[in-house]
């Protein structure tokens, strides 16, 4: 794995990784193709990817903190679809989820050769989104029990403070996922552990959550959450991968 790449154990033998800060921002912040300020972060995605699956085709999606779930295609990247998580069976294909706070979901069932990437921030965890990859995975052929799901970086319960009103949106039952906060009528949320309970909810075999705090880690991480509090114009994202590899053939990598 490359410097500033994260690997999780429970995807062992699946092409994937989770960028930290050490290997650059990812974010392409909606620029226009032509601006020259694309080209630092095309490169930084160029080489993780490159890590990740030499020769793969990286493919994501536009996301916008929804419940849409859409196969990959080989779309440009002016023309990505509206979703947050997309699937594939091809090889050759690497996905992309751009993250900085929101868990990054990577999935993969190895027997049926069919993987996913999902952007689970607490809107779309509550929407559905994890749900709808695997119905998507299902459709290409994939079997709940034999999908095993990391969640990758992300802001840890320590560091998100809630509202009452936040609370309520996530209905009765939930409490587990609710610790005491520090302010009156405060509480702090375990986004991680409420996407992981999910992910088993939905029957996924093996779930794991990597021990990372995207907000305390200051040196490692990117956060949307820290970079507004502290007034920052602007913050990194991180890209998380997984793909299929293509024994066919070896192609140039080629970004989207």
């Amino acid at each position: 794995m490359a410097e500033g790449l994260l690997s999780a154990d429970v995807l062992a033998g699946m092409p994937h990784g989770f960028s930290t800060a050490a290997a650059g921002d990812m974010g392409l912040r909606g620029l226009p193709s032509d601006d020259p300020a694309l080209a630092p972060m095309l490169a930084n995605r160029a080489r993780a990817a490159e890590s990740v699956l030499p020769g793969a085709r990286l493919v994501g999606v536009y996301q916008v903190h929804g419940a849409i779930c859409v196969e990959a295609g080989a779309w440009a990247n002016d023309a990505r679809p509206h979703a947050d998580a997309l699937v594939t069976d091809r090889p050759g294909l690497l996905l992309g989820i751009l993250t900085a706070d929101c868990a990054p979901v990577l999935l993969a069932d190895r027997a049926a050769g069919v993987v996913g990437a999902a952007h689970a921030g607490w809107k779309g965890a509550v929407g559905g989104v994890l749900e709808a990859t695997l119905d998507a995975m299902e459709r290409l052929g994939a079997r709940r029990a034999d999908i095993a799901a990391a969640i990758g970086p992300t802001i840890g319960q320590a560091s998100y403070e809630v509202d009452a009103p936040f609370r309520t949106r996530f209905g009765e039952g939930q409490a587990r996922f609710f610790g005491p906060g520090t302010r009156v009528g405060h509480w702090q949320f375990d986004l991680p552990g409420f996407v992981a309970a999910r992910l088993a909810a939905g029957g996924v075999g093996q779930v794991a959550v990597l021990p990372c705090d995207t907000y305390a880690d200051v040196g490692r991480f990117f956060s949307f959450r820290r970079a507004t509090h502290r007034g920052q114009a602007d913050h990194g994202r991180h890209l998380s991968l997984i793909g299929l590899p293509d024994r066919r053939r070896s192609v140039r990598a080629h970004i989207v």
